[in-house]
This record gives C-alpha cells, structure tokens and sequence, in this order.
C-alpha cells in the first residue's frame, strides 16, 4: 500500500526546502527497493571518492570496532547492493538494510530499528554537494552507521533504542529520547586504551567534524549521563559544541537497561540545557 495519505515525507529540523527523495515508490512501513540501476557512474564515482577521503582519516580517531568492522561493507570503489551486505550483517548480527527514500517519520523508524532493520537512504548526493548535504543521504548511512551494526553489542543497543522509542512515543518523551539518539548513535565518542575516538556516524562521515570532534579544545566533553544527554539541546546545522563520552559499548548498553518511564517523567519539570552550554567538569 503506498497511498499518499499514508506515505508522506517528514522534516526534522528546520528547513525551506520539501524533504529529498521519491516517497512515491515507498511501502506502508516507508521501505522501498534500492533502484540499484538508476545509479549514474557519476553516482558510484562520488561514492568512492567519499569513501576514500573518510577512510584515510580514520585512523587515530576513529574507534577500532569501527575500523575493524568497515571491510564489512563490502566495495568501496561502488555504491554496495544492499543484499550484498545483508548477507555478512544476517549472519554477524541478525540485522539487515532495508532501504528508504529519505528521512522517515519516528514510530516506522523506530519499529524497523525494534526489527532489527536499518533504515538506508537510497539515493546520494550530488558532486556539488560532496562537502556537506543537510540530510542524511546513501554515504552517511551506510559508511557512518552499518560498520558498527556488525558488533554485536552495538547491534543490540539500537535495537533496544528502537524498542525504548516506540515506548516513547507512547508517552510523549521522543524529543528527550532523540537526544540520547544524536548524542551516542550519530554524535558519540568512545575512551579506548585511554583515547578519546569517534563511534557517532554524523562524526565518522563528516571530514571536518571527526578531527575536532577528537582534537579540537572548543568543544566540551562529558561523561554520558542518561538525565544530561537527555536534557541538552542540539544544532543540525554547526559542529556539535557538546560531545557524550562512553567508556565501551557494554556501559552504553548497560545504562539503557531501565525503564525510562520514571527519568521522562522526573525531566519534564527540569530545565533544558542549550547546545553549548558549559559543565563544570568535562570528560
């Protein structure tokens, strides 16, 4: 059924243009079938560029789970045939791809996460835009989030946040429970071996954000704490001026263990924290 009262593109954020992508070729669920064959070589052609320039950045400051993990993905000279890599990731993890036409509202999103179905976008930019694209498009999702779903750990967290998400939504707490969502999924940083290192696929796919992420002496850096991630704003549009620290995927895990009904409830007559704003005591 794709009916067009039900299949709609959504906009998160603000923005002055309609949502990119053909929503018209979706499914009820907002899945659709990867057209491999409208690809252009000019297609593949960004694609590999894009992967190349990221790879050559990762090391020392990108995890080592994500390094060890990105050869996963197959190809790196073209765009990669989602069953392709639904074959390594079934067995690793029993995850799989399923492609969308863009961003997706939040109860398919999360209900696709809670299946252990990764939502990716199937189209990817243009050569003019190879710097920076305000959505996420085929490179972002699959360079910056599939490598870790094939650790298993991780795998396990974002099927939880899928699951904690359709909760959520039942108890109007989505806005609290996307910031957790931004601050480790697609924002998070890592200590390993006593180093600071990249996890988040927002970081991992930008060529500016991952250095300064790391390096750079502006940002903060503070232990993730489920109420103050949770209560700190967000900016779509800069680097990020606030960044969650983990000690290891396990401790991410762990801390999401509980049932988040009382925290929302507890938060919702607590201030929120802007973007920038500074902690006393930074990781």
């Amino acid at each position: 059924m794709t009916t067009e009262s039900v299949v709609k593109p959504v906009v998160y954020g603000a923005s002055d243009r309609p949502p990119r992508g053909d929503y018209s070729r979706a499914r009820a669920d907002y899945t659709c079938t990867q057209d491999y064959a409208s690809y252009t070589a000019a297609d593949h052609d960004t694609y590999r560029r894009l992967y190349e320039r990221q790879r050559a950045l990762l090391p020392g400051l990108a995890s080592q789970a994500f390094i060890d993990a990105l050869p996963s993905l197959g190809a790196s000279d073209r765009i990669p045939r989602f069953e392709e890599v639904n074959e390594r990731l079934y067995k690793a993890t029993g995850w799989e791809l399923v492609g969308v036409p863009g961003l997706i509202p939040e109860v398919p999103f999360f209900t696709l996460l809670a299946n252990r179905k990764f939502p990716v976008t199937d189209w990817i930019r243009k050569p003019e835009e190879f710097e920076y694209i305000v959505e996420p498009d085929i490179f972002h999702d699959l360079f910056g989030h599939v490598p870790l779903l094939f650790n298993p750990v991780f795998a396990d967290y974002v099927q939880r946040y899928g699951q904690g998400g359709l909760k959520a939504q039942g108890l109007g707490s989505c806005e609290m429970l996307s910031r957790l969502y931004w601050y480790t999924i697609e924002f998070g940083l890592i200590r390993e071996a006593g180093q600071l290192r990249a996890y988040g696929a927002g970081i991992l796919s930008s060529s500016g954000e991952l250095a300064y992420s790391v390096q750079s002496p502006e940002p903060q850096r503070i232990a993730l704490q489920l109420e103050r991630t949770m209560r700190t704003r967000y900016k779509i549009d800069t680097y990020q001026q606030t960044y969650f620290v983990i000690d290891s995927f396990e401790q991410l895990f762990e801390m999401t263990a509980a049932d988040f009904a009382p925290i929302y409830e507890r938060l919702r007559g607590l201030p929120e924290f802007a973007a920038d704003e500074r902690e006393a005591v930074a990781a």
